[in-house]
């Protein structure tokens, strides 16, 4: 993979893969806040299953990283603060308010998502690898956008 860099120098593509691990360990400090202050136990599990496709993407980015030569992000950045605050004060609203605030973090999630994979679109491998968790946030996304729009009729 590293050898196949042709418009990316390393440097570009290891600082635009750490900051999509900084996101992903930021989304589970917020899924682990939200999971603990919901009442619902299927939206309990649900976010689960979203914490781990998380665990998931920050394993896959970290050997990509490796790969590139770099050293992988151990832990999220001062956005962790915000995304894991958001849920905290959805609480005020129960289970309606922290998942409100969930799909907040995933309307982030989404688009620095997305725009990673524009700029490393001309790694294949990379860009595929960001594509599949891109679905993933998608995914999830669009479970929260559902969810909401069920519950708040």
């Amino acid at each position: 993979m590293a050898e196949a860099i042709t418009r990316l120098d390393r440097e570009t593509v290891i600082k635009e893969l750490n900051k999509l691990i900084n996101l992903d360990y930021d989304a589970i400090a917020a899924y682990e806040a939200a999971i603990e202050r919901l009442n619902n136990a299927e939206f309990r599990e649900r976010l689960r299953e979203f914490k781990g496709d998380h665990q998931r993407h920050i394993h896959n980015l970290e050997v990509c990283v490796a790969k590139f030569g770099g050293k992988p992000s151990a832990s999220g950045d001062i956005k962790q603060v915000l995304t894991k605050g958001k849920v905290i004060l959805g609480q005020i609203n129960h289970d309606i308010g922290v998942l409100e605030a969930m799909k907040s973090n995933e309307d982030q999630t989404n688009r620095l998502y997305e725009e990673g994979l524009q700029k490393l679109e001309d790694e294949p491998e990379v860009a595929g690898l960001l594509l599949r968790n891109l679905e993933d946030e998608r995914r999830h996304r669009a479970w929260l956008v559902s969810t909401l729009d069920a519950i708040t009729i």
